[in-house]
This record gives structure tokens, C-alpha cells and sequence, in this order.
């Protein structure tokens, strides 16, 4: 491995899963990594692979506005299961799923003449196979066998190069995965050129006029090249070069054209090998990016040469916590581009994606993409940014069909093409939830404060939801505070009631923020939408002294439940905080410490321990820490799992993991720094480098055993602040170019 272990992780043996192949992405392309010098497989991803089903038809929002006034009228006379009959009849309903396009294969045939390099061949010959985040770059060795991959972010391009003294090699491009359907067309095309050979895969979905195709290039150097169809046989050559890429399409890609694109990549100042030219280029944009923000928790080294395997084995300790965080940031910035991670970030090698490999808006993408302000990385914002601006057009229509209103509702599942709300049944009437859209646009509230230059896009956006709450929020109680009606807390329902009611504590919060921040950022309706957040009603306090999850009188707790979308307005809003809203914030942590874990969803525990830092709750960091360094959710990969045991790949723990430790030693909103808010006992000492606060300033941290620490600030912006620590309140006044220094006394 070129960089050093806590900056990557590696392997003794090939993976054997594609749910342990190591990864590289560069947010459109992904590639899973086998690593095997006798057959090895690269399997190949996009972020437009979404199955067409033929069913386009009904992928629109129920028509129910005309009914929406009588469902309101049952709702608030006390028919509590009046949102079961609010649908137009339609069967569940998933998004179209994401899947893989084919694998690579690298076979060496068994009878091949080794002259001198049986090594290769031979199971005892030491073997490693790594993935250095710094670059993106995989690689495999044995004796004289190296492969590299790598996606460059530069030439959206998945390159491989393999070396070896005598190499022999039959290529082919091989859409035999599992759960590919029966019906899907395939056809190879294989032609000889100059550098070696051309392989192309053309699949066709069944029923339907689009198809993708798969281009490699293989430019071999040394030896010959044969036609086997459907690929290709090497013989005798010291290098192979193979530059892949796959497009969705419908006719007929021009492949010669492609092929012609490929070849020009070939190109290369004098002297510099095709690869490194390729890896250079590429790593202007990779490593730039992942270099931004590290964190050291002093862990022993002998621990972080560990394999990941062996690491992942001890369940805890500082070595692991660092590589996840490194692994987290790294994939997160792989599996963000043309759009922000899915369920499985950007890979996956199977057909049959759990939850279709969905945008999930209701946690999911939420948590996935938490730490992007302040781990320093606008790449993962732009992606988001990419899928919100591009599905707006949807999100009216949602808006109009089913509340007959203005303005926008986003849907909880989108395949990243459509954003209509289509996906909802009665147990899960996701069409009923109307704060999808200010979570989705938080994050990008976010990114603007932290770099100080509102995005006007965002701001025409959240002019469209604040509007949606305009037309909606028209029913009142008899206090006269608005109503929230229908409303839905995600995934949940009261222990009383069904799961469409009013006043959940979620929709309450995202409505007064949504029209705040809409408020600020527009001085013409400015007064009308303040005034409308204030009419709201405010949260409830349960009898167990808990935030009730819906704040409607009468409805009764369900606690034991994987979301905690009650707490969205502690965590990632700032609405219910301990300094501003101590009452709110004790009856917020009693609310968590009374929530169970339901099915022990990666993403409940990581949620737990988000609000939990937010709150200041050290030791519920910890112990949801504990459960998932403790369940056996990540893979040798690090790529993580749904459910304990690696049950179900999914990326949720992965990406959120980097928020989690960073939220527990830094959180900031663009008039305060809180520092060591929920700082963990198994966390002694450390430092975290290059994160970014929502007041525009950049961001070192120490800290020591003795509960001392210092932090330096080098910010963008001149302002006062209110800076938090375990010590005590105190203002800072910042200027901007100029370093300030805070020091942390000892316990």
C-alpha cells in the first residue's frame, strides 16, 4: 500500500464476495476489485444503471387533492385511521433498481507457460491486496504480479493496469451477475487495433428501448493478441493497460467513437507511461479532495498495520475508528458526481439491490451525506445539490397532485431519475410526508454557511417549499395554532393511532424552519412567512417527560422504533439545543434514552449517535458506537451493512460514521463553536485537522488525557462568536486571514 495504513486498509487474500472487493468510484463510474492473479474481476457500475420496468405510466403522484379537505375534516374530528382510504388504490409501488453492468474478467489460463514465474501461481507466495484512499488506487500483488485500479475523477474513465514478467491473460467483458434477468439482450464486439484490442458488451433491458454498452480498450505492451471470442487471449506481455467505460443509452452507441475517445487517453507527454499520466491527472481532483481533513487518534501502530479484517475482529480500539473514518470519507467521495450515494453508495454485484439501491430521503442519503460541510467536502454537496435542482420540476408536481397546492414536496424514494411520489402503501404512506424537502435542502444551507456565498438555486428552492406551506398549513387547533394535517413521522406510527395523523414533531420542525430560512434569504415575504412559522404550535413533553413524537393531544409514544425523526429539530437542525432550549433538550435526551433499536438498522444506531452528541450525551455516542463496531456490520471492504452480522450491503454506517466522530468533538452553526461536546472515554487523545464550521472558518483540534485541548481557527470571515467547551460560555471575536488560538484548561 503507497500510503500509510490509517489512510487505507488491506487484505492477505483475494476477496471471494463482491461484498468484500475493495472499491474506487468517482461518483458516475465504480469499480468492485476482486483482486485475484488467476481470476480476477472487476465489476463494473453507474450511477444511471436503473432498470426500466415498462411501467413509466403510473410513475406519477396520486391524484387525491380533491379529497384532501374531507380527509383533513376526519382527522381533526378524531378518526384516527382516516389516512388509510387516503389513495387512489395502487399496489406498493418500488423505484426502478440500480444494478451492475457486467464484470471484467482477467483469467490466466491453467496451462500457461511460466518460464521462471511459477511464483505467481503459487498460494503460498505472499499476496496483498490494498486500497489507498489518498488516490483511489487498488492494488494486488503476488511475486512478479501487480494490478492497479483506479476511477479517475479527471477522464471518467475506470483504469487497470497489470504487470508481470510472462503475462497471459484471456479478457472478456461478462454480464453473467446475480439476478440478471433472463430476458436482458447481450451482444459482444470484438476487433484488433494498434494498441491490442477493443471488447464491447451491448445489454438490452427486456421490453424496453434502452440498453447500455460496455467499452475496454487493452493496450498491451509486449506479446500477442488473439480473437477468442467473446473477448480476447494475451500472450507473453509485460503490461496490460484496460480503460472501461459503460453508457446508458437507447439505438445504438457509436462505439467507434468511444473507442477513438479511449485511444486518445493513450496519449501522453513524452516519456510519461500512459497510466501515471492517467493517475496524475486524476489525483488533481481525488486527493486534493480527501486531503482536506484527517483524523489521528493516537492508536497504536502496530495496530494500524493490521489488516482491515483483523481490525474489524477487535470490535473497537482507536486503529479501527480511524480507518473507518478514513474509509468513510473516501467512499463517500467515490460514490458522489453525478449524483450523491445511494443506498449501496455506488456499487453493488448484484441485480436484486436490497431496497432497489434507492435515493432513501427520509435517513438514509440524509445520514450518508451528514458530514459533508464539515469534513471539507463541497464534492459530496454539489452531487446532492445535483439530484435536488434536477428533480424540483417533480417535486411540484407532488405538491400539486396530492395537496393541491403550490410549491414543492419531495418523495422519500427516488431512483435518482424521477422525483414523483409514487412508493407508499398503508403501512408506509410515504405520500403522506411533507418534510422531505427542507431535510434534503439542509445540507446545502449548510455548505452556503459554511462558505459564506449563498447558492441562488437554493434560495429559489426554498421559496418553492415555503410556499407549500403556504397553501398547506390552513387548519387550525381550537388555541388557533396551525395544524399539520396529514401528517407522518417516518417510519413510525402512535402506539394508538394509524400511521397518517397530525402534529408530528418532525413536520413541525422542518415547517418553521423551512419558512425561516426561506424568510431570510427573501426580504420581500419575509414578515408573512415569520409570522406563519410562529403559528405553529410548539412541541409536546409526554407524561414519561420525553419530546413526544407527535405533538396532537392524545396520541401515545411508540418507542421502540429504528427513526427518530421526533429529534430532526435537535439533529441536523438546531431548533432544540441544550443553551438556547435547555427544557427542549432534557425532554429530547429523554426521549432518546427511552428509544430501542428496533431491528437494529445500521442507521438508527448512527442516528442515535448523532443526536446524542448534539445533546451532549457522551456515553450515548458511545454505546451506539458500540453496537456497531461491535454487531459485525462492515465488510473486509469497509464498505458496511443494513443489519448486524453483514447482512444486506448498504452504505449508511460507512458515510455516516465520519459525522458521527466529527460531531462528537466539533459542532458549529454560524454563530457558535461548541468543542468537545460528547468526547468518548475510548478517544483520550487525538487531532482532527482541516474541518470546516458553518461560520466560515477552518478548523485544527488537540486534545490530551487530561481533558485539555487546543484549537486553532483560521477563518474566512471577521464576526463574533460564542465558543462552548467543557469549561464554560465565553464570546470570540474573529478576523478574518487572522489565526486564532483557543486554548482548553485540564479537568
Amino acid at each position: 500500500m503507497s500510503g500509510p495504513p490509517v489512510h487505507g486498509t488491506w487484505e492477505p487474500e483475494p476477496a471471494t464476495r463482491w461484498e468484500d472487493a475493495f472499491l474506487s468510484g468517482n461518483g458516475h463510474h465504480g469499480a468492485l476489485v476482486f483482486g485475484d492473479p488467476d481470476a480476477d474481476r472487476v465489476i463494473v457500475t453507474h450511477h444511471t444503471l436503473v432498470r426500466p420496468d415498462g411501467d413509466d405510466g403510473h410513475r406519477r403522484p396520486p391524484a387525491l387533492a380533491a379529497a384532501l379537505l374531507a380527509l383533513q375534516d376526519r382527522l381533526l374530528a378524531g378518526d384516527t385511521a382516516a389516512a388509510e382510504n387516503f389513495t387512489d388504490g395502487r399496489p406498493l409501488q418500488w423505484v426502478r433498481p440500480f444494478h451492475p453492468a457486467f464484470q471484467l474478467r482477467l483469467n490466466r489460463p491453467p496451462a500457461e507457460d511460466t518460464r521462471g514465474i511459477r511464483d505467481i501461481h503459487d498460494s503460498r507466495a505472499p499476496y496483498r491486496r490494498a486500497v489507498d484512499f489518498t488516490t483511489g488506487e487498488t492494488t494486488a500483488t503476488r511475486a512478479g504480479w501487480t494490478s492497479r485500479v483506479f476511477v479517475s475523477r479527471a477522464d471518467d474513465v475506470i483504469v487497470q493496469h497489470v504487470t508481470a514478467p510472462h503475462l497471459t491473460l484471456d479478457l472478456s467483458l461478462d454480464p453473467r451477475l446475480p439476478g440478471a434477468p433472463a430476458g436482458l439482450g447481450v451482444g459482444h464486439g470484438t476487433v484488433l487495433t494498434p494498441e491490442g484490442a477493443l471488447l464491447t458488451l451491448r445489454a438490452r433491458y427486456p421490453g424496453s428501448d434502452l440498453a447500455y454498452t460496455g467499452v475496454t480498450l487493452a493496450a498491451v505492451t509486449g506479446g500477442t493478441v488473439k480473437l477468442v471470442p467473446p473477448g480476447v487471449l494475451v500472450e507473453g506481455a509485460t503490461e496490460v493497460l484496460l480503460l472501461t467505460r459503460v453508457h446508458r443509452h437507447t439505438g445504438e452507441l457509436d462505439t467507434v467513437a468511444e473507442s477513438r475517445a479511449l485511444r486518445a487517453l493513450l496519449d501522453t507527454p513524452s516519456g510519461t507511461a500512459p497510466y501515471d499520466d492517467l493517475l496524475a491527472r486524476h489525483l488533481d481532483h481525488h486527493r486534493t479532495a480527501y486531503d482536506r481533513v484527517t483524523l489521528d487518534l493516537a492508536a497504536d501502530p502496530a495496530e494500524r498495520a493490521l489488516p482491515g479484517s483483523a481490525l474489524l475482529a477487535r470490535a473497537g480500539g482507536p486503529a479501527l475508528l480511524e480507518r473507518l473514518f478514513a474509509a468513510g470519507r473516501y467512499h463517500l467521495l467515490s460514490a458522489s458526481g453525478l449524483l450523491p450515494p445511494r443506498l449501496t453508495g455506488l456499487w453493488t454485484g448484484d441485480w436484486n439491490t436490497a431496497w432497489s439501491g434507492a435515493f432513501t430521503t427520509n435517513a438514509n442519503l440524509n445520514l450518508q451525506t451528514a458530514s459533508a460541510a464539515a469534513a471539507a467536502l463541497p464534492e459530496v454537496t454539489e452531487a446532492h445539490a445535483a439530484l435536488v435542482h434536477r428533480q424540483l420540476p417533480d417535486w411540484r408536481d407532488n405538491a400539486r397532485e396530492i395537496f393541491g397546492t403550490r410549491g414543492a414536496v419531495a418523495p422519500s424514494h427516488t431512483d435518482g431519475e424521477c422525483g414523483h411520489t409514487y412508493h407508499f402503501s398503508r403501512e408506509y404512506p410515504l405520500h403522506l410526508w411533507t418534510a422531505g424537502a427542507d431535510w434534503l435542502l439542509k445540507p446545502l444551507l449548510d455548505h452556503d454557511e459554511t462558505y459564506g456565498t449563498p447558492d441562488p438555486r437554493t434560495t429559489a428552492a426554498l421559496a418553492e417549499v415555503a410556499l407549500f406551506y403556504e397553501d398547506f398549513l390552513r387548519r387550525t387547533d381550537e388555541d388557533g395554532h396551525l395544524v399539520v394535517v396529514p401528517s407522518y413521522s417516518p417510519e413510525n406510527r402512535p402506539a394508538n393511532a394509524s400511521w397518517g395523523t397530525l402534529n408530528a414533531a418532525m413536520d413541525l420542525s422542518a415547517a418553521r424552519h423551512a419558512l425561516r430560512a426561506a424568510a431570510d434569504r427573501d426580504p420581500e415575504h419575509a414578515d408573512r412567512r415569520r409570522a406563519l412559522a410562529e403559528r405553529l404550535p410548539p412541541h409536546r413533553v409526554n407524561a414519561d417527560g420525553a419530546l413526544a413524537e407527535w405533538a396532537w393531544p392524545g396520541l401515545a409514544d411508540t418507542y421502540d422504533h429504528r427513526h427518530l425523526s421526533h429529534l430532526y429539530g435537535v439533529w441536523p437542525l438546531d431548533e432544540i439545543n441544550p443553551y438556547d432550549t435547555p427544557g427542549l433538550a432534557e425532554a429530547a435526551r429523554r426521549a432518546l434514552e427511552l428509544r430501542g433499536a428496533e431491528n437494529d438498522s445500521a442507521h438508527g444506531h448512527l442516528h442515535h449517535a448523532l443526536v446524542a452528541a448534539r445533546l451532549r450525551h457522551g456515553a450515548g455516542v458511545a454505546h451506539a458506537l458500540d453496537q456497531v463496531l461491535g454487531g459485525d456490520y462492515f465488510h473486509a471492504s469497509l464498505m458496511s451493512a443494513h443489519y448486524p452480522g453483514r447482512d444486506v450491503y448498504n452504505a449508511d454506517a460507512a458515510h455516516a460514521l465520519p459525522a458521527v466522530l466529527i460531531e462528537m468533538l466539533v459542532q458549529s452553526t454560524p454563530g457558535r463553536l461548541v468543542l468537545l461536546p460528547a468526547l468518548p472515554a475510548s478517544c483520550p487523545r487525538g487531532a482532527l485537522r482541516g474541518v470546516r464550521t458553518r461560520f466560515g472558518a477552518a478548523l485544527d483540534l488537540t486534545w490530551r488525557p487530561d481533558g485539555s485541548a487546543t484549537a486553532v481557527l483560521r477563518p474566512d470571515r471577521t464576526l463574533r462568536i460564542e465558543l462552548r467547551t467543557p469549561s464554560g460560555a465565553e464570546r470570540l471575536d474573529l478576523t478574518a486571514g487572522k489565526d486564532h488560538v483557543i486554548g482548553v484548561g485540564a479537568r
